[in-house]
């Protein structure tokens, strides 16, 4: 059975704009010609697709098919490199990346490979590795080594962080120095819900306070900002903190204890061949920055 290139097309842009209006936004076409082509693909395949929604989101099968449709999509981009005439343009590549990776060592990578339009998914690296296994990317910058089917893995090395925060709030919340009663009170900054790197770092140390009161905030450059203005505490990569420690705008919770967090590189095999150079820039990249 051949699947139609636009109808896969159409389920992708669905699930992933989140609405039928937006993805025939995205393909140039009507709305009612993302439905159809959705429609008669539920049919060729005997099973539902996306359930329709605010946002609209595929179901497993449909999760399968996008998959196949971006793994079919970089083979044609690697054969268009030995046949010109057949490339209709840059591949958009989907990946998830943790965004302290991307604040700090994966854009170089992305710059070094010209030839695609990257679809970043941004989620922490303890859940990345979930976005691959569902289906929904092609690769990820994830802290599991797997293994994980149909899939390989490279290991990156580890990006190095450290408990950070201004010395106005370090004599306002730690004046005799960090335990576990003075962690219940001082602000913390936590990037989501899936981030754990706080409470990591306060159990390495021996430390374990029932909660940290904490402000949400989904970017490593405001953590960086929130920390020199004195509102919290956090877990900052150290390339985005060196230079405030060398100043001394910034200090650490306590000196000299860091908390290494491995990060591997894990792609799909299908689509590998055409992965190979951003797979060598990531390598390059991640030898560079990672400890």
């Amino acid at each position: 059975m051949m699947l139609d290139p636009a109808q896969l097309a159409a389920l992708a842009a669905v699930h992933r704009r989140g609405s039928f209006e937006l993805a025939a936004a995205e393909l140039h076409v009507t709305p009612s010609a993302v439905s159809q082509r959705i429609k008669a693909l539920e049919e060729k395949a005997g099973a539902l697709l996306i359930r329709r929604g605010q946002p609209c989101r595929a179901t497993e099968a449909g999760l399968r098919l996008i998959r196949h449709h971006d793994e079919i999509a970089l083979l044609e981009q690697t054969l268009a490199e030995d046949l010109p005439g057949l490339s209709a343009g840059p591949a958009t590549l989907r990946i998830a990346v943790n965004a302290d990776s991307l604040a700090t060592w994966v854009l170089p990578a992305l710059a070094a490979t010209p030839g695609f339009l990257f679809d970043l998914v941004i989620d922490d690296q303890d859940v990345s590795q979930e976005w691959l296994r569902r289906g929904e990317v092609v690769a990820a910058i994830t802290a599991h080594p797997g293994p994980l089917q149909g899939c390989d893995t490279i290991p990156l090395g580890a990006l190095r962080y450290r408990a950070t925060a201004s010395p106005a709030f370090m004599a306002r919340w730690f004046p005799d120095g960090v335990a576990t009663e003075t962690l219940t009170r001082a602000p913390a900054l936590t990037f989501s819900d899936n981030d754990r790197l706080q409470t990591l770092w306060a159990a390495a140390r021996g430390l374990d306070p029932p909660v940290l009161p904490t402000h949400r905030m989904a970017s490593s450059q405001a953590f960086v900002t929130a920390c020199l203005l004195g509102m919290a505490w956090s877990m900052n990569p150290e390339p985005l903190v060196a230079p405030h420690l060398a100043s001394g705008a910034l200090v650490e919770l306590v000196p000299g204890t860091a908390l290494d967090v491995a990060l591997y590189w894990q792609f799909t095999r299908l689509a590998a061949p055409a992965l190979a150079p951003l797979t060598q820039a990531v390598r390059r990249a991640a030898a560079e920055m990672l400890v």
